[in-house]
């Protein structure tokens, strides 16, 4: 049974609720217990690169901070996956501990108190030249969050130990970057993410009649910043800026 409940967690990657892997395992939740205990003590050593972690009522594998730079280095930002909760999660986990890091003894150079803008992402689909919303099975996406000036490399990996100690989550995918994006075409999407192709035909006509085209490159991509929240937002009231790479022509 213990390897089996080794071998569920390391498939699913993110958070599982304890109660589910009893379940999946035809347990009870003491025994669950017991045996994340037996695998704590089997990972979570100093020289070990994954430890075992237990949030409130989950458990979740996570790499050890000690190696939080070279996995760094190593991850590829790519994903064919959705969104997924767990990714917002380390995300906003990120980018609340450098907001309230003034409440700490942690200060920050130049810090200032703002307001934690609104998630983007950067959406593109191997070997196709801008968007195929006919085969949306394809997208790969790139998550971010802009950050203030005053946030350099070291202030970002301070926060992702900082939350790494204090959340018990691994942050070990979130990435610090800098983007220079360029020359853009944009407009407000007012609706479900569904009616998204009409208002970037739009758009992409519109960059055609001022003598631009579009420019998809390996860097420059199809580019989403939400402003509404689908948790609470009606399909068709949502606020989605859309971008485009564009060149003259």
């Amino acid at each position: 049974m213990l390897g089996m409940m080794e071998a569920i967690l390391f498939a699913c990657g993110d958070p599982i609720d304890i109660d589910k892997l009893a379940q999946a395992l035809n347990t009870e939740e003491e025994n669950v217990l017991e045996l994340s205990r037996t695998l704590q003590a089997k990972y979570n050593k100093e020289e070990s690169g994954i430890h075992l972690l237990q949030l409130d009522h989950t458990l979740q594998f996570a790499v050890n901070p000690v190696f939080l730079a070279p996995v760094r280095t190593a991850l590829d930002l790519r994903s064919s996956a959705p969104l997924s909760q767990a990714a917002m999660e380390v995300l906003y986990g990120i980018a609340f501990t450098i907001k309230m890091s003034y409440k700490g003894s942690h200060k920050i150079d130049g810090y200032f108190e703002y307001v934690v803008p609104p998630l983007e992402g950067l959406w593109h689909q191997e070997g196709v030249d801008g968007v195929d919303y006919a085969h949306k099975e394809c997208f790969e996406w790139t998550s971010m969050i802009r950050l203030p000036d005053f946030v350099t490399r070291e202030v970002f990996d301070w926060a992702v130990q900082e939350a790494t100690a204090k959340k018990k989550k691994d942050f070990s995918k979130v990435q610090f970057l800098h983007y220079e994006e360029g020359l853009c075409v944009q407009c407000m999407h007012v609706g479900s993410y569904d009616t998204e192709p009409e208002t970037l035909e739009q758009m992409d006509a519109f960059a055609r009649e001022q003598g631009y085209e579009t420019d998809f490159t390996g860097h420059r991509r199809h580019h989403e910043i939400y402003l509404s929240d689908p948790r609470r937002t009606a399909p068709e009231k949502l606020k989605t800026v859309l971008r485009h790479p564009v060149r003259v022509k």
